[in-house]
């Protein structure tokens, strides 16, 4: 079941500036201040789950008629499911923009060359929120192959919490 919190005024122009300082979502920031003091195998499944729900809520905005809303969804679904199993996978925390893209070739490398085209394409939908350039189709199309990252990242963040 999907709960809404509603933030207004200070409060949420300051997680706005917040996340903006890191150069992630209001969503990124929101799952990585709240996964403070967990662990790293219990941080991947907090990132695997809001990633799964950003998912959700792409198709949502999208079936609105969102396209930015949903690109921007997105490319935080990407983003966190590439921090969930560096989590699981190497107890190692992503920081960074750099730090995606540098991890993105060790994907590349475990799950195969698929996983290019399933990062850039989460990656462009972070271009497009900030741009507008992409097009319902161009969304469309990331929103399938986000979707299949998100799946694999969850079976084996599931996996090695076995």
């Amino acid at each position: 079941m999907s709960q809404v919190i509603v933030v207004r005024g200070r409060l949420a122009k300051r997680a706005r500036e917040e996340a903006e300082k890191l150069g992630v979502s209001v969503d990124e920031y929101l799952v990585e201040l709240l996964s403070q003091g967990l662990d790293p195998k219990s941080k991947a499944v907090e990132y695997i789950e809001a990633a799964k729900e950003l998912l959700k809520e792409a198709r949502e905005e999208l079936g609105k008629g969102n396209v930015r809303q949903a690109a921007e969804k997105l490319w935080s679904a990407t983003a966190l499911a590439v921090k969930a199993y560096a989590y699981s996978k190497d107890n190692k925390q992503l920081t960074s923009h750099h730090d995606l893209w540098e991890y993105s070739k060790k994907l590349i490398d475990e799950f195969g060359e698929w996983i290019s085209d399933s990062w850039n394409a989460g990656n462009a939908m972070h271009t497009c929120f900030y741009e507008g350039w992409c097009s319902r189709k161009h969304v469309e199309l990331a929103l399938k192959r986000v979707e299949k990252l998100v799946k694999e990242i969850t079976s084996r963040v599931k996996n090695s919490m076995s």
